[in-house]
This record gives structure tokens, sequence and C-alpha cells, in this order.
């Protein structure tokens, strides 16, 4: 059984048990979160797909940590001219356990 969630405006599959990591969510660590935003439900029986979204449906999951990603460089320069120019951001994350799909 997996679902489709979606979390700051991007899409992840998840199944109970999996670990991801999303977009920065106002939550500590060891707090649960409830996605309400849930595009569709696989299991054995069959398929559910939203318009956009399912009514009622939930994927509960539990922060275990939340920091930054690796460093991403942004390096402009300019041939010729003496133009260079380097940036350096590194993105926040939460990352969570799945622990329930309800339907």
């Amino acid at each position: 059984m997996y679902a489709i969630i979606e979390s700051g405006g991007k899409q992840y599959k998840v199944s109970e048990g999996d670990v991801i990591s999303v977009e920065k969510l106002a939550f500590s660590v060891g707090e649960n979160y409830k996605f309400e935003n849930v595009l569709a439900i696989v299991n054995e029986d069959g398929s559910v797909f939203g318009t956009p979204f399912i009514a009622g449906a939930s994927v509960e999951a539990s922060v275990l940590a939340a920091g930054k990603a690796k460093k991403v460089i942004i390096y402009k320069y300019k041939a010729k001219k003496g133009y260079h120019k380097k940036k350096g951001h590194r993105q926040p994350f939460t990352q969570l356990r799945i622990n329930k799909i309800e339907a």
C-alpha cells in the first residue's frame, strides 16, 4: 500500500515505515504531523485518485530531524570581463517517518 502526498509544492510517493525529507515544516523533533493533501492511495484492493485531493484521507508522520542540506555553490562569471560572483545556499529540510496511511 502506498500514497501520493503533496508537501511544499512537491509530490512524494510514501508507504508505511518510509523516511522522507520534505521542505522545512514548523514542527520540532518528536511531534506528529498529519498530511491532509493526499492525491492518491493505491492498495491491493485497487486505487483511489482525488480531484485534486481525496476527501477524508490522511497520512500521519512523525518528525525525526530538522536540518540543512549540503551546500550548493552558485558561481557566475563573464569571460574576459573580470566579473566573478560566488554564492552558497543550504536548503532547510525536515525528515519524517511515515507511520500510518488512512483512506
